[in-house]
């Protein structure tokens, strides 16, 4: 199953490892060249063609590489998919040394991870992590279901794509150094696109768009998808270019055994092969006895084998070499050869013409003003290419759109970034679910349920209505109106309420002696700031009732059990630059909250309490080691109530002690944790094993005996940071004190 996912979810995206430079024009030849030149128009013209085959088509570079060492002219070049991507980089004068420097930094993940890196998305957007939140987000405004149109949306891949091709613009395919042609499929009409124009980054993403794996490429009005359902082999391209000998390279992937045909999608893979390889046995047929067919033996190397394109390489040598005698009968004497691959290497410029004007086309909800304002790039200013790639990636972390690109075209005199941002079809209000799960092995087992529901663009600004909802050991519903007060978002108002129940054991030494059950319920307003990916800070008033009752347990611990009145001032800081929220890598996070709760404002416990959090991490290599802080108390002399003092223990948190174990009037906790990614995954972001060395103290303890002095602890543990939140397996012990086996699903509590 394992092997017809990867050939159908990722079939043509490895013939991204060589795409390089989009050039200008080639130069006109000077009268030294034209000797050369008059020359070669006496030899036959040889067009190059390759086939689609995912990542199976780094043996096209490892084919060309023999193809240069026979000094075998190339005069035109005609691809599909992955033959498109590596075709247009050998045509627009990217070297062999290039593309094997390219094939060896692609990866799955620098393909096919879709989502932005985590800095650059909102801080909104960022703020969800903190929930057990897992994705898909689903739909619940749109009158009929929407189903995604591909497993990834491309906006990577095109981000890639973008990097690599450095020049932007339009361009006629047959001024580049060396003619090229791309084939797509019209998902309309069913036939083929032959593409002899366009902006070749986008070119070379219609011709790759597998069905059902990649979403398809809207560009020039058409719906195009892989072009290997029409034409994977398009030696009919080469002939139409004047082709009088082809050079044509198959890598397309063999059928599946019976044996692997046993998913729904190992038989939808199939049933794509079976067409492709109808149209290829099709285009052999059209070969002469003068062409050369090159079949590189690639075993069992898949389409989605994108972390093995240096492997893959080689074989495509391999069997060039096999051809050599027929090769070396279109060789080039030396100079000639050399001189014609000067004219073909243009050295590139990139194009940093400024545009004078950025359009959005076809949004009906979002705001196009409020989505320039989330871009870097702004008419009248030069054009950077890594500038851009880091708007869209960020247009696309707003989490509005399903799929975000751009367009560099001439109107009327003017530049114009046109910028294709499609709403997401099952917007404007979307559910996503989520789960927490944990066990000590002792006896203390936690599991909610979680829901989150977010209403978007309610008004011109952005507003949004969210409503969060947790159901099992402790429940509680809240809902926010999140207003924003300008275009740009800087600055908001948001009004909320919350309900919630929780329940918290209450523990002397290791054993749990009583429990409380807390119910409040509150309302506010906040007037905060967001510093636009970096973080938000917040200023509020609220007010409500808090009531706390001892379930079990002595009298002596016994909260009063009557509803008190809260009335409140509440300001919080938080800042995030980390990479991932659960297993980072590099970056760092700050949090810090102020509650005053004020006999001024109708709060019949008056007190204040404070509390600050960070962490730092930094890799090397697979190796992460990362530094935490906790520390909280109280300002002014009035003590923290039971039920809002400071409860720690737990995994990672002192582990060894049970979760919530340790509960008095102040924090202080430090960590250092090192742990080292073990594994890589494409559905997730990998596997880690780690250790935790960790020191803290819980001062003036709730129960009186307990620790009250330095608590020294280590955690051992695996984990990963799977579809379903993260993973953990762990140990904890404490020195001279307790240990535990724990699992966690979801984030630790």
């Amino acid at each position: 199953m394992k092997r017809s996912l990867l050939r159908w979810a990722q079939c043509a995206a490895a013939s991204i490892v060589a795409t390089a430079f989009v050039p200008v024009a080639a130069q006109t030849a000077s009268v030294a060249e034209a000797a050369p030149a008059a020359a070669a128009a006496k030899r036959p013209k040889i067009c190059l063609v390759l086939s689609g085959g995912g990542a199976r088509g780094a043996a096209h570079v490892g084919v060309i590489k023999v193809l240069e060492e026979y000094r075998v002219p190339i005069h035109c070049i005609a691809g599909t998919s992955m033959g498109a991507l590596v075709g247009g980089a050998y045509a627009t004068g990217m070297s062999v040394p290039d593309m094997e420097r390219i094939n060896n930094s692609m990866s799955v993940e620098k393909l096919f991870k879709e989502k932005p890196p985590r800095q650059e998305l909102a801080m909104r957007r960022k703020i969800d992590d903190y929930s057990n939140l897992v994705s898909p987000e689903i739909g619940t405004a749109s009158k009929q279901a929407t189903i995604v149109k591909g497993v990834v949306s491309g906006v990577q891949l095109e981000t890639v794509l973008r990097e690599l091709a450095r020049v932007q613009g339009y361009h006629d395919f047959d001024k580049l150094p060396i003619p090229y042609r791309a084939v797509a499929t019209d998902l309309v009409t069913g036939k083929a696109v032959v593409f002899d124009e366009g902006e070749l980054a986008n070119v070379m993403r219609a011709s790759m768009s597998v069905p059902g794996a990649v979403a398809p490429a809207e560009y020039n009005g058409m719906i195009l998808v892989d072009g290997m359902l029409t034409s994977n082999l398009p030696v009919e391209a080469a002939r139409a270019m004047g082709a009088d000998i082809v050079i044509a390279v198959n890598v397309g992937t063999p059928l599946l055994k019976r044996e692997e045909l046993n998913s729904i999608l190992g038989v939808a893979g199939q049933m794509l092969s079976i067409l492709t390889e109808q149209n290829v046995q099709a285009s052999l047929a059209k070969l002469k006895p003068t062409d050369i067919l090159i079949s590189p033996e690639l075993g069992d190397f898949s389409t989605g084998d994108f972390d093995n394109l240096p492997k893959i390489t080689p074989l495509g040598e391999a069997a060039a070499r096999q051809v050599a005698d027929r090769l070396a009968q279109l060789s080039l004497p030396p100079a000639e050869y050399a001189a014609l691959r000067k004219r073909q290497q243009v050295a590139m410029v990139p194009d940093l013409t400024p545009v004078d004007e950025i359009r959005f086309d076809n949004l009906t909800r979002v705001n196009p003003q409020a989505a320039q304002a989330v871009m870097e790039t702004q008419p009248g200013q030069p054009v950077v290419q890594a500038q851009v790639d880091a708007d869209m990636r960020r247009l696309y972390g707003t989490g509005d759109f399903e799929h975000v690109n751009y367009r560099i075209v001439g109107e009327e005199g003017k530049r114009v970034m046109a910028v294709d941002a499609v709403e997401k079809a099952w917007g404007p209000d979307y559910l996503r679910l989520g789960l927490g799960l944990s066990s000590d092995f002792s006896g203390e087992t936690y599991f909610n349920l979680v829901a989150a529901h977010r209403m978007t663009w309610l008004n011109s600004l952005g507003a949004e209505f969210r409503t969060d909802a947790q159901l099992g050991y402790d429940n509680s519903l809240r809902m926010e109106f999140y207003q924003p007060l300008s275009i740009a978002g800087t600055f908001f108002v948001a009004p909320r309420v919350s309900v919630g129940t929780q329940r918290v054991s209450i523990y002397q030494q290791d054993n749990r002696i009583a429990e409380y059950n807390v119910s409040t319920a509150v309302g506010g307003i906040d007037l905060g700031m967001q510093f636009q990916q970096y973080g938000e800070l917040r200023l509020g008033l609220e007010g409500g009732r808090v009531k706390a009752e001892l379930e079990t347990g002595p009298a002596s611990l016994d909260p009063g059990g009557d509803t008190r009145t809260l009335g409140a001032i509440r300001a919080r800081l938080l800042l995030d630059r980390l990479d991932n929220v659960h297993f980072p890598r590099f970056g760092w996070n700050a949090a810090a909250t102020i509650f005053d709760n004020n006999a001024d404002l109708g709060a019949e416990l008056p007190y204040t309490r404070w509390a600050a959090s960070g962490r730092l991490a930094h890799s090397f290599g697979e190796n992460t080691v990362r530094l935490g802080v906790n520390a909280g108390g109280t300002i002014g002399n009035n003590p923290l109530p039971a039920y809002d003092q400071f409860q720690w223990g737990g995994f990672l948190q002192q582990s060894g002690y049970a979760t919530g174990q340790l509960i008095g009037q102040n924090l202080q906790f430090g960590q250092l944790m090192f742990y080292r990614r073990i594994a890589r995954g494409s559905l997730f972001d990998g596997a880690y094993s780690g250790l935790s060395l960790e020191i803290g103290k819980v001062g003036d303890p709730l129960v009186k005996g307990n620790p009250d002095g330095v608590l020294r602890s280590i955690g051992l543990f695996i984990g990963t940071d799977s579809i379903l939140g993260p993973l953990y397996f762990g140990y904890g012990k404490a020195e001279d004190g307790p240990d535990s086996f724990y699992f966690y699903l979801g984030k630790p509590l």
